[in-house]
């Protein structure tokens, strides 16, 4: 047993086995060494090969003399198996070790504002979190959480395993056997666009139909009105205030938006289309998703076209042209000067996502950080707030 203190916490790494044998000692060991430590505990559990019914009670002690919550780390599958079956997992916060996974030679198929995703064999993908610095786990955990949480509800989501460490950073293991993006699909076959956007659109309208009782996400408008939060040393209280009268307008709901739902996220597998990122899967009204839309394949392509190119993975006029189309056949508008009417509302939401995004982005986002002086006069000032009341009727219209 070795014992680290860094930062406030204090790490117990245990190795070999701890059994009838050696069980009191090492409870005497690890009692003697917190003595008179206040930080967080963690049990890392790397080299532990085998621990017995004892072992697990010097581990329940440990737990209730802390009275918080008690990480066990990098546990092995057969040290894991034992804490399942005798049922610690529910009383210990019990992680597994993660598989190292190398991308070398893999090809990336898709890119993100989070991550890029690589094929890694004909079966399975990784989204690997590498963008904007490294991403926490806790964070990387939540969308595995949703995707198999979506999946179970019935939403059209990738199988997802289990997070993985490829280099410094965290992913996620999906199964995607003969797939490829959206985005790919339409620059393989431009000509078929216009079939492409007729589907895109009825998969994302059957997607906002679904109902998923029993609270399992978050919604939406806790969610904006936490990130609103990130803003106030950026922007005045009556702004700040304002920002929240337009989140607390999002209805509580019990149909689901993704968050994020552009042509790079969703993969085409046997001619089914389903998503690949289910970070920001949440309650929530669809305007916001259709803003999301607007953003990143309307809005993008004209101000930012070789970003829009690196993350949606299509020539930007492509990505226009698949936006454009997109809407049409959502709203079933053809009328072009209705159509841009439609296009404006899909607009003022796209500008509340950014703004009331920007803040939280930037304290992780180097680019985002860039952007806020930007987004903070132009988006905040200039478009949300003198828009307040129509954002608030066109998010609780919903």
């Amino acid at each position: 047993m070795t014992i680290n203190e860094q930062n406030g916490k204090v790490t117990i790494a245990l190795e070999g086995r701890i059994d009838t044998n050696n069980a009191p000692q090492t409870e005497k060991e690890i009692f003697g060494a917190l003595e008179g430590k206040t930080g967080d505990i963690i049990i890392d559990a790397a080299k532990l090969e085998y621990i017995s019914s004892a072992g697990l009670r010097v581990l329940m002690k440990l737990r209730k003399s802390i009275n918080k919550p008690l990480p066990v780390i990098n546990v092995s599958r057969d040290v894991y198996d034992i804490f399942e079956t005798t049922g610690f997992t529910e009383l210990l916060d019990v992680r597994k070790a993660m598989r190292e996974l190398s991308i070398d030679g893999c090809v990336q198929i898709a890119s993100g504002g989070q991550g890029r995703i690589y094929r890694i064999d004909d079966e399975t993908i990784v989204k690997v979190f590498c963008n904007g610095g490294i991403i926490p786990l806790d964070y990387v955990q939540e969308e595995l959480n949703n995707a198999k949480a979506a999946f179970v509800a019935g939403v059209p989501t990738a199988i997802s395993f289990d997070t993985v460490k490829c280099g410094e950073y965290y992913g996620i293991i999906y199964e995607m056997i003969n797939s490829k993006t959206l985005s790919k699909a339409v620059a393989d076959e431009p000509e078929k666009i216009e079939s492409f956007a007729e589907r895109y659109a009825a998969f994302i309208k059957d997607f906002q139909s679904i109902h998923v009782p029993d609270g399992k996400f978050k919604q939406s408008r806790d969610i904006y009105n936490q990130k609103i939060e990130a803003l106030r040393t950026y922007i005045t209280e009556d702004e700040l205030a304002v920002m929240h009268e337009i989140a607390d307008s999002i209805p509580v709901t019990d149909t689901l938006i993704h968050g994020d739902p552009h042509s790079g996220n969703i993969m085409i597998r046997d001619d089914e289309l389903m998503f690949i990122d289910m970070t920001e899967v949440c309650y929530g009204p669809k305007c916001l998703d259709n803003g999301a839309i607007f953003r990143d394949l309307v809005s993008a392509s004209q101000t930012t076209p070789e970003a829009c190119e690196q993350s949606m993975g299509l020539p930007a006029p492509l990505a226009a042209k698949l936006g454009h189309l997109f809407f049409m056949k959502y709203s079933g508008i053809t009328d072009p000067e209705k159509l841009g009417e439609y296009l404006k509302t899909a607009g003022l939401a796209c500008a509340f996502n950014i703004g009331a995004n920007i803040g939280a982005y930037a304290l992780t986002n180097e680019m985002a950080k860039k952007k806020l002086p930007y987004v903070i006069e132009g988006v905040i000032r200039r478009t949300i707030i003198p828009n307040k009341d129509a954002l608030k009727y066109l998010l609780s219209a919903q």
